[in-house]
């Protein structure tokens, strides 16, 4: 690549800011305010900014020092952990990629449905026949070999900032101190109470670990800079300006309504709070916005979606069935079998109240063990100084290293029981899956001690939670 292809350190960072601001903004306001007050938002987002940077820079070193490892963030866990944790690295980020896609759909035919009526809400039966075509549309032009979606790309990052800086900057104007500060730590101006505080934060990370998914793809892309210093300058810049603008979206929202009625607002919240201030074409515009945004990301992250497994396969991580190719170089099996998994969980759409949120969250909570052993993979490296020259100063990456793992261990913790229980079951089968690579490649010891003991807690966490669905315990 020549160097007029190569990226500025201005590129990078709106390379960085674009691939982490998706359609999870648009819904921000009512999505953090749902369980928590304005005072326990603040500090969610002090830990999301302290963890989340570190998690970047994480990445960001673990690409410099081992640039062999190129099959994606689950090569860390398994160079560092063993084979079968490397596989439930790429088959949590496989399940949370397409889970995201389910969250996008319902997210789509919400906004579709300001504009057309009987898409209301983004999971009723008109809305699930809406995203299926959808889905399959997209599904025709991936087979077809669509890989390149720059100018795709252009087009929704544009018209995804522009409503968004619209936005704070009419809520800028409209906000109020005295709204702001009514229920600071809870409702009716409740004080500040240590146990209470601390559940409203806990309420708020897997919603901040959503709107920031994205950042490991955002410090590869990063590779392509000018200047190899600039990429660190890129991710902290970048996390840094995303931060600020989901800060100022939470916060100015409470200024503006009160959480109570934030809360109530349909999807996206965005648009309806904008209504709200200065009319309907508020919300048409953020409705637009949103629309067109979703469907480039749509387009984006239904190729990575497929890709995962993909380059999986052809990595031995995955069986070899998942790397096969059209003519067009599409990834046809993995491509059939995501979108066949997400046609699937759009039907079950039906069955739950708040589908957006139950779709994100389940995303988030997935894509919680490839980014917890990523952290791991970094401390691990800090610690023993392999792949470090001789001297060389790592006080800097342990620590990096210690926040990140602490702050993944937390997101495991504040995503709560039920979503974790929920997720090992969709973790289970990929246990089969698993055993299959290891008969492809002759291994017949397919599991060693500790890697057993992880197995059969995935299964017994999995019956877990099928018995709790059964028994009413856990509701989605």
């Amino acid at each position: 690549m020549g160097d007029q292809k190569k990226l500025s350190l201005l590129s990078l960072i709106a390379i960085v800011i674009g691939s982490m601001i998706g359609g999870g903004a648009f819904n921000l306001a009512s999505d953090i305010s749902n369980g928590a007050h304005a005072g326990a938002i603040i500090i969610g987002w002090v830990i999301t900014g302290i963890g989340i940077i570190a998690l970047g820079l994480c990445f960001q070193n673990l690409s410099m020092r081992r640039p062999d490892l190129d099959g994606g963030i689950y090569s860390y866990a398994k160079a560092g952990f063993g084979s079968f944790m490397g596989f439930n690295s790429a088959f949590g980020y496989w399940l949370s990629a397409w889970l995201g896609n389910v969250a996008y759909a319902t997210l789509l035919f919400s906004s579709i449905g300001y504009f057309i009526p009987g898409f209301d809400g983004g999971q009723n039966v008109a809305s699930i026949i809406g995203a299926s075509i959808m889905l399959w549309i997209v599904h025709a032009l991936v087979l077809r070999g669509v890989h390149s979606a720059a100018l795709v790309n252009l087009v929704t990052t544009i018209t995804k900032l522009v409503p968004v800086f619209l936005f704070i900057v009419i809520m800028i104007f409209a906000f109020h101190a005295k709204t702001f500060t009514a229920d600071f730590w809870g409702p009716h101006g409740t004080a500040f109470h240590f146990g209470n505080v601390a559940a409203q934060v806990k309420s708020t990370m897997l919603v901040t670990l959503w709107v920031f998914i994205g950042v490991e793809g955002a410090v590869v892309l990063s590779g392509r800079a000018q200047n190899r210093k600039d990429i660190g300058k890129a991710t902290v810049i970048g996390l840094i300006g995303t931060l600020v603008i989901y800060i100022l979206i939470s916060l100015l929202s409470l200024g503006v309504m009160a959480q109570g009625e934030l809360v109530g607002l349909p999807n996206p919240s965005m648009a309806y709070l904008l209504e709200h201030v200065v009319g309907k074409w508020g919300a048409v515009i953020i409705n637009l916005g949103l629309i067109i945004s979703v469907l480039g990301a749509w387009l984006g992250w239904t190729i990575l979606a497929a890709e995962i497994p993909f380059v999986a396969g052809k990595d031995d991580v995955f069986p070899a069935w998942f790397a096969k190719e059209n003519k067009n170089h599409a990834p046809v099996n993995s491509l059939w079998l995501t979108n066949g998994l997400i046609q699937l969980f759009l039907i079950t759409l039906l069955f739950t109240d708040r589908a957006y949120q139950f779709a994100y969250s389940m995303a988030s909570s997935a894509i919680l063990i490839p980014y917890l052993f990523s952290a791991l993979y970094q401390l691990k490296l800090a610690t023993t100084g392999q792949y470090y020259e001789t001297g060389e100063k790592r006080a800097k990456d342990i620590v990096l290293g210690i926040i990140a793992t602490v702050y993944a261990v937390w997101l495991v913790y504040a995503a709560g029981l039920d979503y974790l229980l929920l997720t090992m079951i969709l973790y289970a089968p990929g246990i089969l899956i698993f055993v299959g690579v290891q008969k492809e490649h002759h291994i017949r010891k397919f599991f060693n001690r500790a890697e057993l003991l992880e197995a059969c807690l995935i299964v017994f966490l999995a019956l877990w939670a099928l018995v709790s669905l059964i028994t009413g315990s856990i509701k989605i």
